[in-house]
């Protein structure tokens, strides 16, 4: 079991968890675990099988990626994902949300599973039973095929067509070792920043094509409900979307008008459809005539709506809005709340959580809630003492679950938080630079070594379970 340093034990002691009493407030089956992704930290890119990802190949073209930076070896857990339960075990994680590769079970897109990925995914799910370590698994953690992306990607209809069958057919392979389930990741990333922005794979600047990945990307995920629930019912199934905190930069009509817009193009797009049946009148002033009405057709909304079990929210930060007339197609121009204090340039302002869970819960859906993912990345680095001293991610995690207690006081029925993320890894565009990780990884030498924040959770992890029964984690 990993040990905190004398140096690391002294600054644990000072460092409060939650009281136990705002710790009882909880849900008797809330959920404290941690989060990572496939392309994040797998590596093997060329092993098993595994075919090229929208993201392998905009890791290779120069000029993309910070330092040139590639997934292809990340945090090599494709090897090395045994050390790597047995150190989550260690720290008492009970819960852990994966994401299983599109391009590692269906190279082409299309057809039979790969079954060399199969026999991988069925050992690591089968490695979490073996510790007590109940799984959450993403199906598609922005890694679509290359093949896919050739044929349209997902601005045209059968890419999401295609998601559905390897959804079904992914569940059909693993269903047996894990009964919870999330469609997509984030839509708003793969549609907004890669298909307009050109920030994240494929890397494309289309205003258009962004507005119908987005319906394509919702399509997608009701068509999977739909086909999981056909074959799988008691599959517990939902999406993770992103909710950012959106606020005007001033009482202004201008500058309310455009916080309105921004939330409409970044939030209500997606959840919307999912939870309330149909895109919203503001959604569809902002969209329609940009490619969102010419997306839809006859059917698509009942699809989208499918019964889900949860609603999982990602949570990063809270961002300003203003009118610009040269802010692109929105004209807004947005900018990091203060205080931007995480290495990205990300606010820390926990109430956002609270107003982003309370603001689900009471305008889209009465379905429990799970924070999916939410985390800081800091300059971390190992001290000559050996150790990863991150006071900042400790008082962040902090803040921010005392955030969660306080949505659920207000009437959030949150079922769990998810902190993003258990290992350094492959940050996206900006490659190995930024470490939102609890435990630190030396990319030379593949060591792990758990930051303070690491021990602080065991810490607050160990003080949640004293309060509860234990847990099946193969229910």
């Amino acid at each position: 079991m990993p040990i905190p340093s004398p140096r690391q034990q002294s600054r644990l002691d000072a460092q409060p968890t939650l009281a136990t009493d705002r710790l009882a407030i909880l849900p008797g089956d809330f959920r404290l675990g941690v989060s990572t992704a496939a392309y994040q930290i797998e590596g093997a890119a060329n092993e098993g099988g595994r075919g090229a990802s929208i993201w392998d190949t905009f890791a290779h073209t120069p000029g993309l990626t910070a330092n040139g930076d590639t997934g292809d070896v990340a945090c090599d857990h494709y090897h090395r994902w045994r050390d790597d339960l047995d150190l989550m075990a260690d720290l008492g994680i009970r819960d852990y949300r994966l994401s299983v590769s599109w391009s590692r079970l269906q190279p082409s897109g299309t057809g039979a599973l790969n079954p060399v990925a199969v026999a991988f995914y069925r050992s690591l799910l089968g490695g979490l039973r073996e510790r007590g370590i109940r799984p959450l698994v993403t199906l598609y953690h922005w890694d679509l095929p290359q093949p896919l992306e050739d044929a349209g990607g997902w601005p045209v209809r059968a890419t999401a067509e295609r998601f559905a069958d390897y959804a079904v057919r992914t569940i059909d392979a693993l269903g047996d070792l894990a009964d919870d389930w999330i469609t997509l990741n984030e839509p708003w990333c793969s549609a907004i920043l890669g298909y307009h922005a050109g920030a994240h794979a494929p890397g494309r600047r289309n205003w258009a094509d962004a507005i119908a990945a987005a319906h394509h990307l919702n399509l997608a995920h009701g068509l999977a409900v739909a086909a999981i629930r056909a074959s799988h019912p008691s599959a517990r199934v939902g999406i993770a979307n992103i909710v950012t905190d959106i606020r005007p930069h001033s009482d202004a009509v201008d500058d309310l008008a455009a916080a309105a817009r921004l939330d409409a193009a970044s939030n209500r797009v997606f959840l919307d459809p999912v939870y309330l049946g149909d895109y919203s009148e503001e959604v569809r002033n902002v969209l329609g005539s940009a490619g969102l009405d010419a997306a839809i057709r006859a059917g698509d909304l009942e699809v989208i709506a499918a019964r889900t079990d949860f609603a999982g929210i990602n949570h990063y930060q809270r961002v300003i809005a203003r009118h610009d007339d040269e802010g692109g197609p929105l004209r807004v121009r947005e900018t990091p709340a203060e205080p931007a204090t995480t290495s990205f340039g990300w606010s820390v302002i926990p109430e956002s959580l609270t107003a982003v869970l309370t603001r689900v819960a009471r305008e889209f859906t009465p379905l429990p809630i799970l924070v999916t993912e939410n985390g800081a990345s800091y300059h971390d680095y190992v001290d000559p003492d050996g150790d990863v001293v991150d006071l900042e991610r400790v008082a962040y995690f902090r803040g921010y679950l005392a955030a969660v207690v306080d949505a659920v006081e207000q009437g959030a029925d949150v079922r769990g938080y998810y902190a993003w993320s258990f290992l350094d890894n492959f940050e996206w565009a900006e490659g190995y630079g930024k470490r939102f990780g609890m435990v630190f990884v030396d990319y030379a030498s593949q060591r792990r070594i758990p930051k303070l924040s690491a021990h602080w959770y065991q810490r607050l992890i160990a003080e949640r379970m004293s309060q509860l029964e234990p847990i099946d984690a193969t229910r």
